[in-house]
């Protein structure tokens, strides 16, 4: 199958595809007699795993890692077990981070709609930022 083939099947560009041999992720295919590249019918799927584990959150080095296990003929469930599990604690953290940060935003709301903008005095940048007294 030729790179415009299955770039059209996986929905991705051909130029994406490229990067993606470029760095590891999709071997290197054969190439046909006029020197085009020449993907096997599997190809598609690979390219449809990475998209997946793209979507997941995975980077592309993670994702190397699942396919470097796959392609030396490990089975690479662990490691992605392990992954999901990383992934989801990162974004538990992030969430009660963005959580607290909500709380500042609305107590800075409540300020900046109770603060009158001309009783900001001139060593001052802004009262709103600044803890009442």
């Amino acid at each position: 199958m030729r790179i415009g083939d299955l770039a059209g099947e996986s929905g991705l560009t051909t130029k994406t595809i490229r990067y993606y041999e470029q760095v590891g992720l999709m071997p290197a295919p054969p190439r046909t007699s006029g020197g085009y590249r020449d993907y096997p019918t599997e190809a598609a799927s690979r390219l449809a795993f990475i998209r997946d584990a793209q979507h997941a959150g995975l980077t592309l080095a993670e994702i190397r890692s699942i396919l470097a296990l796959r392609d030396s003929g490990e089975s690479p469930c662990s490691h992605v077990s392990d992954l999901i599990d990383q992934h989801l604690e990162e974004i538990n953290q992030r969430m009660a981070e963005l959580r607290k940060t909500r709380i500042a935003l609305r107590d800075l709301a409540q300020r900046a709609a109770d603060t009158d903008p001309a009783s900001c005095i001139d060593t001052d940048i802004c009262r709103i930022f600044r803890q009442p007294r």
